[in-house]
């Protein structure tokens, strides 16, 4: 696997205290195409990423992680690379796992595959319930809302082949977080090869305190409907 055919695009909205170590954990992993979307952040995270070997992308205001991917992944495909992966900034993902990711989309001809923090039954049982019960609701609601059934939709460690990108990418509505079921949703639209693979999560006190909760997991309940019905 030629790591220079791979982007990698993280969303970041004010990561301060993590952004530089994930960007470092990256570089240690031989990933130097790696574009950085600033989703509109208000702390230092702009300043670190202009000392950061990687490619910046920034948005004027906030606009969501759907718009940062979108933007990201747009980038991304200026370069015309084999392989598009999204990886979050917390530091929650090992970033040893992107070659789980990729390896099916060079090797076994896939679209889209997903890393799944829910396949792995040891993984499975360090994820808190709360975090758990959320995600396999928001499986079924995908599914119901014309996506494939997977076993994490809401996992940010993903990979796109460059078509299964572009296609995607063309049809994206999402500005917040129901983004990630609008990708599984969209994948089963364009009918793309879809796979997933068992990745590890790295919990702490700060990865905990990011993404979806179950506030967020009622808005992303109530936007898909309106995607939906719309």
């Amino acid at each position: 696997m030629n790591k220079n055919d791979i982007f990698v695009v993280v969303p970041a909205y004010n990561e301060e205290k993590m952004i530089k170590k994930t960007i470092n954990s990256l570089h240690n992993e031989g990933y130097y195409n790696i574009i950085v979307v600033d989703d509109g952040s208000n702390d230092r995270t702009y300043d670190i990423l202009k000392k950061c070997d990687v490619i910046v992308c920034r948005h004027v205001i906030n606009r969501g992680l759907g718009g940062a991917l979108g933007t990201g992944i747009s980038c991304a495909l200026l370069y015309e690379p084999k392989v598009i992966v999204t990886f979050d900034a917390d530091g929650q993902h090992d970033p040893k796992d992107i070659e789980k990711v990729v390896h099916p989309i060079i090797n076994e001809d896939y679209d889209f595959v997903i890393g799944s923090r829910l396949m792995d039954k040891e993984q499975l049982k360090n994820m808190p319930i709360v975090k758990r019960l959320g995600n396999w609701g928001l499986n079924f609601l995908t599914y119901f809302m014309g996506g494939y059934f997977v076993s994490d939709s809401q996992s940010g460690l993903r990979g796109f082949s460059y078509n299964g990108a572009k296609k995607i990418v063309k049809q994206l509505k999402s500005n917040r977080y129901e983004v990630s079921s609008e990708f599984v949703v969209l994948a089963k639209r364009n009918n793309l090869k879809l796979k997933e693979v068992p990745i590890k999560t790295i919990y702490t006190d700060y990865s905990m305190s990011r993404g979806t909760n179950i506030i967020t997991g009622f808005k992303i309940l109530v936007k898909l409907l309106i995607h939906k019905l719309g």
